[in-house]
């Protein structure tokens, strides 16, 4: 059977089983659609995790990244990774104890203010409907590509499916479907890895393979290991060593910057946050982050080896084929418009860094807009009698740069000439992702809107079944938003999701922080700390993104702050400025104190188990 059969298959039948656990697992509660009952076993609760942890960016992106940046790729690794210790160290347990459903209840009930609740849920919302454009984005690739049909098509069939389970079951749906779609993903993942790791050097390990020998046929017939032939070939063709390490832009302090912004941002998610108000007790959400991290490992300890195999592919398939030697992975994915090769007249591909180089297109482009790049193309050549040997500067005219990273994973298989059954598991797999991860985003807007907002302080007097109206309606709503900012998105996947996270770490952790380690921050200190942490960082990533601000240095660092790394500033300032006011400003009440000491008690300790102990003697 050809890979569109197969993706058929694969799909229609994991689709089938997400849509049978919505329905057998469907809820007619708050208490069940927003926080799954509170009932979630602490395994079953990590994966869950894992799955709406790995999303695109993470599935999909990922690789594509350390793929084209090399050593300084492995900043998201340690970023997304190191979150979950100071998630499960700093945040999780304490606000399982706190009891409520969703972090603004917790930001709310601690500041005494359901203006601190408000500024909460709208920071909620920003990242989450700015993370969830990179998933939505993600779904409408894998469409495009294996099921042949536009980006556009892919992204409305995939908020259908979302919108179907998400509405039904609320949070008690989600968790048990993610965990079927953390087995989907991880062995798509795990089988193309593993049989390009032994394809290429008879290692069935990835990571041992990365760091091995090339069988002969793949190194002309010398022993060499592979990422040293990657270096040579990149040295090669003009770029920088694949290994090199803090190069260019990405110098120690950006690693530093994105990689500490990533993991408080990691920590300061609600969508995660959410996930540990679902386990029956502190312990659970202890345990839950431990597994979380034990299932994301698996997938994270693999993403540099096919991130290096992807690469190696990618160059050897492309650099010096002709127009008529082009691989068939090439033609297949060009169909999608994100990767496009205008050609100079003589026919050859030269895939490099130098000014003599081809040009390899990049963006959501349907084939009416590439015959438009290649009448630009020659326009280009006629006005300037330049006969097109110069592709840099043709790309650098039109704004691109290519190929287009959010391809490489989902290619990789079809670079390598594996079965098309494994490249239709890999499309299942990525939609998994993608759809996981959309799926708690949604729910998180939902609890926003429905729980914090409409129930809190529009309707405390609403019924369950008013509450759950509300909460679908606003799935529905987000859905049609998430799925605009797929059809238009304004980055790659992962480059997106990482906006979130800095908008993340400069609002959500820092409050929290407070929230739980002092009794002294009150509501104003609080709300003006969250705003502008989030005000700083969004504008900062806005300008540097949409206007072409040159990032700043701040007149101390050799290179500008990149906008992913920019949320640590704004950590920062958020810090500063709430601790600075702190004392400008009446305590918390005694209930607040009181509160916070409880939530920092140990299990079976506190006040009530002391009187009870008392009673008992």
């Amino acid at each position: 059977m050809d890979t569109k059969t197969w993706t058929f298959i694969f799909v229609g039948v994991t689709f089938t089983l997400y849509l049978a656990i919505a329905w057998i697992t469907r809820v007619r509660d708050t208490r069940g659609f927003y926080v799954a009952g509170q009932g979630v076993p602490a395994m079953a609760n990590g994966m869950a995790t894992a799955a709406d942890w790995m999303s695109a960016s993470s599935f999909i992106s990922m690789a594509g990244l350390i793929s084209f940046m090399g050593y300084a790729g492995g900043v998201y690794l340690m970023g997304w990774t190191g979150g979950y210790v100071l998630l499960a160290l700093l945040l999780a347990p304490y606000l399982r104890k706190f009891g409520q459903f969703t972090m603004p209840d917790f930001v709310g009930q601690r500041f005494e203010s359901d203006l601190a609740r408000v500024v909460a849920v709208i920071c909620a919302l920003f990242i989450c409907f700015i993370y969830v454009a990179g998933q939505m984005r993600g779904v409408g690739i894998v469409f495009s590509r294996f099921l042949e049909v536009d980006i556009n098509t892919g992204v409305i069939f995939g908020m259908a499916i979302v919108f179907v389970y998400a509405t039904l079951g609320g949070m008690k749906s989600i968790t048990w479907t993610q965990v079927a779609q953390y087995w989907v993903l991880i062995t798509a993942y795990l089988i193309v890895a593993i049989a390009i790791a032994i394809k290429l050097t008879g290692i069935p390990v990835p990571s041992i393979a990365m760091g091995a020998t090339l069988k002969p046929e793949f190194a002309g017939g010398q022993t060499v290991y592979l990422l040293e032939r990657l270096n040579l070939i990149q040295q090669d063709l003009g770029f920088l060593s694949y290994t090199d390490t803090f190069v260019g832009s990405w110098d120690k302090v950006n690693v530093f910057f994105v990689t500490l912004a990533l993991m408080a941002g990691t920590a300061g998610l609600p969508h995660v946050l959410v996930r540990f108000y679902t386990v029956k007790n502190v312990r659970a959400a202890r345990w839950s982050g431990m597994w979380a991290l034990l299932f994301i490992s698996i997938l994270y300890l693999t993403a540099p080896a096919t991130a290096a195999f992807a690469r190696y592919f990618m160059i050897e398939s492309l650099n010096g084929a002709t127009t008529e030697s082009l691989p068939e992975w090439y033609d297949n994915w060009e169909q999608t418009g994100l990767i496009y090769w205008l050609d100079d007249g003589d026919g050859v591909v030269r895939y490099s860094n130098r000014e003599d180089n081809e040009i390899f297109r990049t963006g959501s482009l349907g084939t009416a807009a590439m015959l438009d790049i290649q009448s630009d193309h020659q326009r280009w050549i006629d006005s300037t009698g330049n006969n097109g040997t110069d592709g840099r500067q043709v790309l650098r005219n039109m704004g691109l740069s290519g190929p287009d990273q959010d391809i490489t994973v989902l290619a990789t298989p079809e670079m390598a000439e594996l079965s098309s059954w494994i490249i239709a598991l890999l499309a299942a797999g990525g939609l998994a992702a993608a759809l996981s991860t959309a799926s708690g985003l949604l729910l998180v807007i939902s609890s926003a809107v429905g729980h914090d907002i409409y129930y809190r302080i529009i309707n405390p007097q609403s019924t369950e079944k008013q509450r759950l109206l509300v909460g679908r309606a606003v799935i529905g709503i987000a859905v049609v938003i998430a799925g605009l900012f797929g059809i238009y998105p304004f980055g790659y996947v992962a480059q997106v999701v990482a906006f979130a996270f800095g908008l993340a770490a400069s609002s959500i952790f820092p409050v929290l922080i407070m929230g739980v380690f002092s009794k002294r921050v009150g509501t104003i200190p609080a709300v003006v700390g969250m705003l502008v942490g989030i005000g700083f960082t969004g504008s900062y990533i806005v300008a540097c993104v949409s206007f072409g601000m040159a990032p700043w240095t701040f007149g101390i660092f050799e290179q500008g702050i990149n906008p992913q790394g920019i949320g640590v500033v704004g950590m920062l300032l958020n810090f500063g400025i709430c601790l600075a006011l702190t004392p400008l400003f009446d305590e918390p009440s005694q209930k607040v104190r009181d509160m916070v000491d409880s939530i920092r008690e140990p299990e079976g300790y506190g006040p009530a188990v002391r009187i009870e102990q008392a009673i008992d003697h």
